[in-house]
């Protein structure tokens, strides 16, 4: 009767050690489909292309970041030089015509250097006058609405 235990329960192992040995066959061959489709990507084409296409498209995108960085740069160094602040006053010059034909106008770049244009507006003539202006500093003497347009310019 011993014997039978023995053999019953050694047929019941092998007959459960041949059920997980099936069961993990499937699951093993169900996950390497799947592993082969992932593989096999999209239409067909071999992921491991598509990375390394991915990985060309970076370099690339990189390479055009550094030019426009670059361009950037230029650009705003360049802009540095440019006139961007404006101050301007309008006035009348002889206090005869009314209406303020006459006005200042001062232009300047990022070091407050630019120049001061004076047009003065009169019934017989007009006179039109530039003061370089350096670092903020006119080195001519301002009248009051040159020294008005100055700050205006300035402050912009």
């Amino acid at each position: 009767m011993r014997d039978f235990i023995y053999l019953g329960t050694i047929v019941l192992v092998i007959i459960v050690f041949v059920a997980v040995t099936f069961l993990q066959n499937l699951k093993i061959k169900r996950l390497m489909n799947r592993y082969e489709s992932f593989m096999n990507g999209k239409d067909a084409e071999n992921l491991g292309d598509a990375i390394e296409e991915n990985f060309k498209q970076m370099n690339e995108i990189q390479k055009d970041y550094e030019a426009t960085k670059q361009d950037i740069d230029e650009t705003l160094q360049r802009m540095k030089s440019t006139f961007h602040k404006m101050g301007i006053v309008k006035y009348d010059a002889f206090k005869e015509m009314g209406g303020n034909l006459s006005f200042t106008l001062c232009l300047l770049d990022d070091m407050n250097t630019g120049f001061i244009l004076n047009t003065m507006h009169g019934r017989d003539s007009s006179y039109t006058y530039v003061k370089e202006i350096i670092k903020g500093e006119a080195y001519a003497t301002l009248g009051e609405e040159e020294k008005e347009a100055l700050e205006k310019a300035i402050n912009s």
